[in-house]
């Protein structure tokens, strides 16, 4: 059972997720210029982000999960960036799967 509308913030990203009826998680990504005025630096972010989600993939709930970058994540390290990411990924399955 799912709990509707979880979220989970920080300094580089808001994350919003919900259900999706399916049996596979997915992604969605929204970094817009505000962030990072060059394509580069949202491309890296984007490149991190999904890095990230295919090594937990396979163990999170079937939910949709949609990353919002902040304009902190343009100057992160990759590895700030991936930390981040695990610790938004521990979140959401903790609170979508209600005990």
């Amino acid at each position: 059972m799912f709990r509707e509308g979880v979220r989970s913030s920080d300094s580089y990203f808001t994350l919003l997720a919900a259900p999706n009826g399916l049996e596979e998680p997915r992604l969605g990504l929204a970094v817009s210029r505000k962030v990072s005025p060059s394509a580069v630096g949202r491309n890296r972010i984007k490149r991190q982000t999904r890095d990230a989600f295919r090594h937990i993939r396979s163990s999170m709930p079937a939910i949709d999960i949609v990353v919002m970058a902040k304009r902190e994540a343009a100057t992160a390290a990759n590895g700030e960036l991936r930390d981040s990411l695990e610790k938004h990924w521990q979140r959401l399955a903790r609170k979508c799967v209600t005990s």
